[in-house]
């Protein structure tokens, strides 16, 4: 019996009478159990218990692993959005953001620390708070009709979904492409666990073609009325590294996250900072990360020793790669979860190759879309189930051989 159950037992019996705590239960255990280990395991001798770590730690490890690009989603969000304010002449944005700052007496001076960080928490909670109250819904709704507890698996889908969106995205679709990628993207297929797509990136992908207007372009990444940014990524589809440093960006703005774009994507430190977290303990495979990574040198490199004289992205070398668009967040936080990637350790190399190979082919090749990692990721999460089958079947075979 929990200690949140012990409590109401205590201090409010006529809750937990008649049967009322039990249909709220699995959501006030996974409250009461977010730091402490569940009372529940999956036993001693189970055959398919393959590591001590439970799916609790697992995702609280990951959400962790966040907190860099969640700091710098809101340091960053909140110092273009007053590079802009400057950069327009204005005394404050429109808005009830602006009018909130300005009561507060906080300014929009891109060099204050606390105006930026407080500029772009009030662009990111909301989108959070959001994110949390419609996939929730979607999750409690799905666990009360299966009778199954509510894990912290949305936990981790709810962060991610929010960092992966830009700072101007209307909340009504927020709720829209979080509901999509729950639903279809995880619920349809049985829960967490059981899906072979990430539904952070369902829901992204979903927003991304059914609204374009508000998912891409050079009006949407830094949040400010009025006021058009293009994306380091973009700026090399249009002209290259050259496009890129004339615009005043370094490789070290790119690096730390100095630029405009996705919320939590833009620090390549950040994320890796994340990595190291993860790695260490061994939340991450470091297999995906490294076949993600050789992937992309590897094909960067090619495209460079080809060359091109009409289109600028074949020279784009292989560390602006990493760096640019959500490369360093997808290889870190969504090519290695561990649900709907490989599970095989050749299987995870090939899964992590595949997506490499294929972002840098859509960034380079096609000319209508510069990004290219979520649609590599998802594109690979089709085949993890076939990769690993095939790994499975190629080590039987090698076994039969030995033993004929």
């Amino acid at each position: 019996m929990s200690g949140l159950r012990r409590y109401l037992d205590k201090v409010h019996p006529h809750f937990t009478a008649g049967g009322k705590w039990e249909k709220y239960y699995s959501v006030y255990e996974m409250v009461d159990t977010l730091l402490y280990t569940p009372s529940s395991v999956t036993g001693n001798n189970g055959p398919h218990v393959r590591d001590g770590v439970d799916l609790k730690r697992m995702m609280t490890f990951v959400v962790l692993a966040t907190i860099p690009c969640i700091i710098m989603a809101l340091y960053n969000t909140g110092h273009q959005a007053n590079m802009a304010v400057a950069a327009l002449g204005l005394d404050q944005p429109e808005g009830w953001r602006g009018s909130i700052l300005a009561a507060m007496g906080v300014g929009f001076a891109p060099g204050n620390i606390i105006a930026c960080l407080l500029h772009g928490m009030l662009y990111f909670l909301p989108i959070y708070i959001v994110t949390l109250a419609a996939g929730g819904f979607w999750e409690v709704l799905f666990a009360s009709v299966r009778k199954h507890d509510v894990n912290e698996g949305f936990l981790v889908t709810s962060m991610l979904y929010s960092l992966i969106l830009p700072p101007t995205t209307p909340l009504w679709q927020v709720a829209l492409g979080i509901s999509f990628g729950v639903v279809l993207g995880k619920e349809v297929f049985g829960g967490t666990g059981k899906n072979f797509l990430n539904p952070a990136l369902v829901g992204r992908a979903f927003l991304f073609f059914a609204y374009p207007a508000q998912m891409s372009g050079d009006a949407v990444w830094v949040a400010v009325d009025g006021f058009s940014g293009a994306t380091a990524l973009s700026l090399a589809a249009a002209g290259g590294v050259q496009a890129i440093t004339e615009s005043g960006l370094s490789w070290m703005n790119t690096f730390f996250g100095n630029m405009a774009g996705s919320m939590g994507e833009v620090s390549t430190f950040a994320c890796l900072l994340g990595l190291t977290f993860l790695l260490y303990t061994r939340i991450a495979s470091w297999r995906v990360v490294g076949g993600v990574f050789l992937g992309m040198v590897a094909t960067s490199l090619l495209f460079n020793g080809v060359g091109s004289d009409t289109n600028a992205m074949f020279a784009l070398p292989w560390y602006w790669h990493l760096t640019l668009g959500g490369f360093a967040f997808g290889m870190v936080f969504m090519a290695t979860d561990p649900i709907s990637a490989a599970m095989t350790d050749q299987g995870r190399w090939m899964y992590g190759a595949m997506i490499g190979v294929m972002v840098v082919l859509i960034r380079v090749v096609n000319p209508a879309f510069p990004e290219g990692m979520m649609l590599s990721i998802l594109f690979a999460n089709m085949f993890a189930p076939l990769i690993d089958y095939f790994v499975v079947q190629a080590n039987i075979k090698r076994r039969l051989a030995r033993n004929v």
